[in-house]
């Protein structure tokens, strides 16, 4: 075995062993074909086949066509992937209904390959490599021998990272059509024990935030189906042991890359094994596969970490933000920004924009970014969506006049889009009623008195992208919000015949991100950031589109503290904008300290979203000394490594830090609550520091170990205020 090999195969036992020297992935061929789970964790030098699956009559658990062997069934061993109609009665990794109306298979091993580096997936987002070396690819083909029916299920492995991702397609390698009625990524089956799930539920301002809970016998179903990734539901979800903290025990993290319906399903059998699932959500969806075509389910990502929480949120972050997040922003530092939306609304003229642009020039701000409202004849939400040229009332020189006067102040200009809709009283309706989505003869269903466009169409996809391209050709653009902002319903398209409305809702997504490749591609040099309502899409798929996304409506900075923390489990902080906003909030009618707005601000990709001219002399110093203070923690914020000290769902008390990749840098974020009468004395403890080394206080020159910062801590000054935050700087000292 060559120490480069990732990927080895064991002839003798029919087993593969992926592993580098952080995890080991181990799966086998058991009788009949049969694909099954060994193992997956902390890596070992070789497996010598002590975890067969056990054999034991279980009563009611069938067995294998044919077969004599009481003891040997697919209903009770651990597997790699399994379907519906094959003896199996957990819940299915995928249904197919043949074309005699049966909903069976039996998929046995066929061949496999391994590959150098790691393949694209056609249409879809996935983590890639940037060299053959750096990966290694384990292509196992399963056939359904009645339908020939094939499943090429791909593992591959990071050389340097505790990562395998997984995904499924199948190909009609038969001569009947079928239909795909459920397909996931990924399945897994995981050994009895006690074990946790923690998911990111949420609401629209109210998103991600972290639940954890005891998996109870019976399935969990976590899921979206409202046709994007959702603000109820986020598409990430983690296994851990019961003891496992931030910064201790194991932990399986599972990111499914991609940005439509979804489906999460957690289930612990009558035995205590566990079986997890992930991928396209089967509500409404029905695929029609003819024979020699195949079908590409979207990615799953998953690692392993023995260092708690942290270390798996650590290693998706890093992964993300370096192997599917591409493109000139990828890693580049983002600019601070002032949004008019939450100063204006949709009441502005370019006479009223220009003192904002003013004030955001005198304050060290570096991009200005006009919201909704620009465009067609729109002074409220009822109209124009769909017809993307320049609002002459409010602009009577056009955009690029007003362009030119943002840059001319030293300033970058952004400007938001939302392709995916259409108002009735629209240009683009009165001349194409049929590209919305509307099943015919009933009245569709409206949201914020807007509709969704059939993105699944090419006809469509081309209109907007050449009504944008006519806007991005003529103005000199820096930057975009790409909004979305209501769930998607009345699920048919004009475009399809009735035994194909099942594939509406994925090919949406599709066609979304067929879009999104052909423009970010035409224009590398934009900045694009992901909305939906905020934080209603925020996922994995999108990251490889656009480097970062707005994380919630919701601007309150006691919200925001749990928004960010919940999000900081499954994304990298340099995905994650998060703007300063007025007080008293405008969602929560908080009142919070311009300290403390700014402080939770700063500790995402760090702006502004309030009207700049109606603040104090005093306040525009404040905001200044922020903007300068972020321009010199900027690098550690947004690419150092980033770890949750303390929980505010738990607590009276949030905390988080900052390390740069030297680890010579280190800016510290800590904030209590609710105000007490008598508080308690409050240690803070860090992490991730260099034991043996010394580091300085910024602000108050003393010097302490970093042994002692992580194992003693240090007591934080007792503050009698609601909503108190403070920030800490630590330098190592040199010898």
């Amino acid at each position: 075995m060559s120490k480069a090999d990732l990927i080895t195969f064991d002839d003798k036992q029919q087993t593969f062993h992926l592993h580098n020297d952080q995890i080991s992935y181990v799966l086998g061929i058991e009788d009949g074909g049969v694909l099954a789970h060994l193992y997956y964790g902390q890596r070992i030098n070789h497996y010598h086949g002590q975890l067969k699956n056990p054999r034991l009559d279980r009563g009611f658990s069938g067995n294998l066509p044919g077969s004599d062997d009481r003891t040997y069934s697919l209903d009770t061993i651990l597997r790699e992937y399994s379907s519906a109609g094959d003896g199996d009665y957990r819940e299915p990794a995928m249904i197919v209904r043949q074309s005699d109306g049966s909903r069976s298979a039996m998929f046995s091993y066929d061949k496999h390959t391994i590959i150098k580096g790691k393949p694209k997936l056609n249409g879809l987002p996935a983590a890639y490599t940037q060299t053959k070396d750096e990966a290694q690819t384990l292509v196992i083909e399963l056939v359904d021998k009645v339908s020939q029916l094939k499943l090429a299920l791909s593992y591959t492995i990071y050389r340097n990272r505790p990562v395998v991702t997984r995904s499924v397609q199948v190909i009609n390698g038969g001569t009947e059509t079928v239909h795909l009625e459920k397909i996931a990524s990924m399945a897994i089956d995981l050994p009895a024990g006690d074990k946790q799930v923690i998911s990111l539920p949420g609401a629209h301002v109210n998103e991600r935030h972290v639940d954890r809970q005891d998996i109870s016998f019976g399935t969990k179903v976590f899921q979206s189906r409202r046709g994007t990734t959702s603000h109820h539901m986020n598409n990430f979800i983690a296994l851990v042991d019961c003891q496992t903290t931030e910064q201790e025990g194991s932990a399986i993290g599972l990111s499914l890359v991609y940005s439509g319906n979804h489906k999460e399903e957690v289930s612990k059998d009558p035995f205590g094994t566990y079986r997890i699932s992930m991928g396209i959500n089967d509500d409404q969806f029905d695929w029609l596969l003819v024979p020699n075509d195949s079908f590409q389910a979207p990615e799953v990502i998953m690692t392993y970490s023995n260092k708690g929480l942290n270390g798996m949120s650590q290693t998706l972050a890093d992964l993300l933000q370096n192997r599917v997040a591409r493109g000139k922003h990828q890693k580049a530092l983002r600019p601070i920004v002032v949004n008019n939306w939450e100063a204006t609304f949709m009441d502005f003229d370019e006479a009223r924009l220009r003192p904002l642009v003013d004030d955001a020039k005198d304050l060290g701000l570096e991009m200005f970014v006009l919201d909704d409202g620009w465009f067609g004849h729109r002074d409220n939400d009822d109209s124009s969506l769909g017809d993307w040229h320049v609002y002459q009332q409010k602009f009577p020189k056009g955009l690029q006049h007003f362009s030119d006067y943002i840059h001319q102040q030293g300033l970058k200009f952004g400007i938001w889009f939302e392709p995916e809709m259409i108002s009735i009283d629209s240009d683009l309706y009165r001349q194409h009623p049929e590209y919305m989505l509307r099943v015919p003869n009933r009245e569709p269903s409206p949201a914020r008195s807007q509709f969704v466009l059939d993105m699944g169409r090419k006809e469509v996809r081309e209109n907007i992208h050449q009504q944008m391209k006519q806007v991005l050709d003529n103005c000199q653009i820096d930057y975009i919000k790409w909004d979305m902002n209501r769930n998607l319903s009345d699920i048919y398209s004009n475009d399809l015949p009735a035994e194909q409305q099942g594939e509406v809702m994925h090919r949406y997504v599709l066609g979304f991100y067929e879009l999104l490749e052909k423009l970010t591609t035409e224009y590398p040099d934009i900045l694009w950031e992901g909305c939906s309502g905020g934080g209603g899409r925020f996922d994995t798929g999108m990251l490889y589109y656009m480097p970062q996304s707005w994380t919630s409506d919701n601007t309150d900075a006691v919200a925001r503290m749990q928004i960010q923390y919940g999000t900081s489990l499954a994304y990298p902080i340099s995905s994650m904008t998060s703007h300063v906003s007025v007080s008293p909030n405008q969602q929560t009618g908080r009142f919070t300290s311009l300290k403390t707005r700014g402080a939770v601000a700063m500790s995402g990709v760090f702006g502004y979203e309030l009207d700049l001219t109606q603040m104090t002399e005093d306040e525009k110093q404040a905001v200044k000394e922020q903007i300068a203070f972020y321009k010199e923690i900027r690098p550690i914020i947004q690419y150092g490594k980033f770890s949750r000290l303390i929980n505010p769902e738990e607590t009276n008390f949030a905390a988080w830090m900052f390390v740069s990749e030297n680890q010579q840098d280190v800016v510290v974020f800590s904030f209590k609550i609710l105000s007490e009468a008598q508080p308690a004395y409050h240690v803070l403890k860090l992490t991730g520091l260099m034991p043996n080394k010394e580091y300085q206080n910024i602000e108050t020159g003393q010097i302490i170990g970093g042994d002692e910062l992580m194992t003693t801590g240090f007591y934080e000054e007792v503050s009698f205020e609601d909503f108190a935050s403070k920030i800490y700087r630590f330098k190592i000292v040199e010898e």
